[in-house]
């Protein structure tokens, strides 16, 4: 069975949003008819109130087309409360639960898939700290507890169903930026290996890529449809299409003196088999569609 996925992230709505972009998107939705449409993390700018109406608006238009599964982004964290608060995170979520429901990271089952989200955006966190002060509150960590809370999800999952990990950070290193969105990115992807995942859809770095985590994982990192697209690109979102044998990354960018998203570059990567051996050779076949 064949599986599509519209993959999005760092939409930042507030001052930061590009609302044309995001209306071309919205207007492209019911023709694109995804099978689920995700939304990576970082929907608002500041955690305001106004920011997550916004973000809440346009999750229920794409609901029309297709199940929507959210998840937060650092930028949807309240983290300048943490340091008041020592003991308790409720209130580092609060804004972001009023409009988006309590599960942080959710699991959403369609036909050919389940897509499991892991919470990777703390705020300060002793998981996410670095010796760098740019990175306070914007770093993620990957705990434990959650990757194990992964595996048992795709494990009870029927065999024959696509896995999918949602995440908000980059999992793989910024071709642009050359920054790892996660603290301690080694153990993380060490444990995102151990997941049973066979894809997986993160942003926060704000350029577009496609590529494979040990050989085996597909990883579609997603660009931004805000002003801060990485490098001065085009803004982006990527079309996941997830087949027997196969996953094809496809990246929609922003046509700015047309007013469209165009599909571009497409990546295929051969999937795993049931026992964990691969079908094919791995392609990393990027093909212009002009």
């Amino acid at each position: 069975m064949t599986v599509q996925l519209l993959h999005v992230a760092d939409l930042h709505f507030g001052g930061l949003a590009d609302v044309r972009q995001i209306e071309a998107l919205e207007e492209m939705l019911p023709d694109l008819r995804p099978d689920v449409v995700v939304l990576a993390g970082d929907l608002s700018q500041r955690a305001r109130h106004g920011e997550f109406q916004r973000a809440r608006a346009f999750a229920a238009l794409a609901a029309r087309t297709a199940p929507v599964f959210v998840l937060p982004g650092n930028h949807d964290v309240q983290w300048w409360w943490r340091p008041f608060v020592p003991f308790g995170k409720n209130v580092l979520y609060g804004k972001y639960r009023r409009y988006f429901g309590n599960d942080l990271a959710p699991t959403v089952t369609v036909p050919g898939a389940i897509l499991a989200g892991a919470l990777t955006s703390h705020g300060v966190a002793w998981g996410s700290l670095t010796t760098a002060l740019r990175d306070i509150a914007v770093k993620g960590h990957l705990p434990k507890r959650e990757i194990l809370r992964v595996r048992r999800v795709f494990a009870a999952a029927e065999p024959g169903l696509a896995r999918v990990l949602v995440l908000h950070h980059n999992v793989l290193r910024g071709e642009i930026s050359r920054r790892m969105g996660l603290a301690r990115w080694r153990q993380a992807q060490r444990r995102i290996l151990e997941s049973g995942a066979d894809v997986v859809l993160c942003g926060h770095d704000h350029q577009e890529g496609a590529d494979q985590l040990g050989g085996r994982v597909v990883v579609s990192t997603t660009g931004t449809l805000s002003t801060r697209s990485r490098g001065g690109r085009p803004s982006c979102f990527n079309f996941v299409t997830i087949e027997p044998a196969a996953v094809q990354v496809t990246f929609f960018r922003w046509e700015g003196d047309r007013g469209r998203f165009r599909a571009s570059d497409t990546f295929a990567f051969a999937r795993q088999g049931p026992a964990g051996r691969t079908d094919s050779a791995a392609m990393q076949v990027a093909q212009s569609r002009g």
